[in-house]
């Protein structure tokens, strides 16, 4: 498994709207991400809008562009989008650049 952590940055004023949509996100949306090998998925937010991401995947690419690949997602990335900084015109799912791992206590 892969393990696999990111950043993004959800604007100030976003935020509890983000966490409102966190709290209800879709069941078809949920049921995507299992299906396309997101498993453990975690988002932690910070007060000041850093969100950190968590999942382990068999393989990060597949499980990414088998998402990409569902209707539900470019529903949900087109919804999310304007509650983040700095996209530079890419959606949310787009922009989650990998973390490197430099330790792991197994």
């Amino acid at each position: 498994m892969q393990r696999v952590c990111f950043l993004l940055k959800v604007r100030r004023d976003r935020i509890a709207e983000y966490r409102e949509r966190h709290a209800a996100v879709w069941p078809e949306m949920c049921a995507a991400l299992s299906a396309t090998g997101w498993h453990n998925y975690s988002l932690f937010l910070r007060d000041d809008g850093l969100l950190v991401g968590y999942l382990e995947t068999p393989d990060f690419e597949a499980a990414r562009s088998a998402m990409e690949a569902t209707d539900v997602n470019a529903r949900w990335q087109a919804e999310m989008a304007p509650l983040f900084e700095t996209l530079d015109g890419a959606r949310p799912d787009e922009a989650m650049k990998p973390l490197t791992e430099v330790f792991h206590l197994a």
